[in-house]
């Protein structure tokens, strides 16, 4: 019973092969090339101060957009002091939903200032901003 089956399905499938390719044109589609998908961008901050200048104590704003970096990201401020090292301020918020942020600083440090963002994770850094306070 089964060989008559198998012979039955076999039968079938020669003729709709048959059938198919003397009635109508068969497409055969040839397989398709691997598709290569881009590097994901690598993810990025634009950071970019209300004011150059500002007087010690004076409120000026750190604003800019993360790219690539998924909403509500940690963002936090920090400071260089001296040639290599970067202190965190106690400033940090999280992006909005356009991964935007503003942030209100207040610096007392008179002279010349270098500020940077970086996430909460420590991979993403954003260009380094110049303040002056007097």
């Amino acid at each position: 019973m089964r060989q008559f089956v198998r012979t039955w399905g076999a039968g079938i499938a020669a003729a709709a092969v048959v059938a198919g390719s003397v009635g109508t044109a068969v497409a055969v589609a040839s397989p398709a090339p691997a598709q290569h998908r881009p590097a994901a961008a690598a993810p990025a901050y634009s950071a970019k101060s209300s004011a150059k200048s500002v007087r010690a104590w004076q409120q000026f704003r750190v604003r800019g957009i993360a790219k690539n970096v998924r909403p509500g990201s940690r963002v936090t401020l920090q400071q260089k002091l001296g040639e290599r090292r970067w202190v965190t301020l106690p400033a940090s918020m999280n992006t909005n939903s356009r991964s935007a942020y503003s942030m209100r600083v207040v610096l007392g440090m008179k002279g010349h200032n270098k500020l940077r963002l970086v996430d909460s994770r420590r991979r993403v850094v954003s260009p380094v901003i110049d303040v002056w306070v007097r």
